[in-house]
C-alpha cells in the first residue's frame, strides 16, 4: 500500500488512527469507490463491521450489480465511513465547519461463498442496525433463497486513515464578543 494514501496531509492534527474500528461500528452508510470499465463510480451502501474482525468489512447486494462484480473480480477499491456530529457557524463565513469523524479503507474484496457464514452476517447487520430485533419474531430471517440471491463481500482492508474534527467554531473573530454576528455549534451526534 502507498503510504502516501493513508498519511493525512491537511490538518494532520485530526488524525485520530486508534479511532478507525469505532467510527467504523458506528457508521451506518458506507460509501464505496472504485474504477468500472475506466470511469470512477462511488456507491452508497449499507455494511456490517465488527471491531472484533478489524480488518474485515462486510457489503452484500444484487448479483448484477456492476459494483459487486467488479469487486468480486479484484478491483482496488476505497471504502469510507464518515460520522456528521455537528454544524459550526463562526462569524466568519471561511471559517464555517462541521464536526466529524471520518475513514477511509484500502483494499480488496473476496466473495464469502459460505452459506452459514453470509446468515451470520445478515444477522449482524440487522442487530447492528436494528438493536432487539430477533430473528423468528419480528422478522423472517434469510432463506436458503434468500443467501444464494444475494452477493456477500469481504472486504479485506489493507490499510485505513481516521480523522476527527471537535469543538467550536475556530475563525479569527469567534472569541471576539465586539465583533457582530454569531458562532457555535449544532449538534448532530449520532451515537
Amino acid at each position: 500500500m502507498q503510504p502516501e494514501l493513508v498519511e493525512i496531509g491537511r490538518h494532520a492534527e485530526r488524525s485520530v488512527p486508534e479511532e478507525a474500528p469505532s467510527i467504523l461500528a458506528a457508521g451506518l452508510v458506507a460509501h464505496v469507490g472504485f474504477v468500472h470499465q475506466g470511469v470512477p463510480q462511488v456507491i452508497p451502501v449499507n455494511y456490517q463491521y465488527d471491531p472484533a474482525e478489524p480488518s474485515s468489512l462486510y457489503l452484500h447486494g444484487g448479483h448484477e450489480s456492476r459494483m459487486f462484480r467488479a469487486l468480486a473480480e479484484g478491483a482496488r477499491a476505497c471504502v469510507t465511513v464518515t460520522i456528521l456530529d455537528g454544524l459550526v457557524f463562526s462569524k466568519t463565513q471561511r471559517s464555517h465547519s462541521n464536526n466529524y469523524r471520518s475513514v477511509i479503507c484500502y483494499g480488496r474484496a473476496r466473495v464469502v461463498e459460505d452459506a452459514a457464514k453470509k446468515a451470520a452476517i445478515f444477522d449482524a447487520m440487522v442487530a447492528r442496525y436494528f438493536p432487539g430485533r430477533t430473528a423468528g419474531r419480528d422478522y423472517e430471517p434469510a432463506t436458503p433463497a434468500d443467501l444464494d440471491g444475494t452477493t456477500v463481500l469481504e472486504f479485506q482492508i489493507e490499510a485505513w486513515s481516521a480523522k476527527a474534527r471537535r469543538g467550536g467554531p475556530k475563525g479569527p473573530h469567534d472569541n471576539d464578543d465586539s465583533f457582530p454576528g454569531s458562532c457555535g455549534v449544532i449538534g448532530l451526534r449520532q451515537d
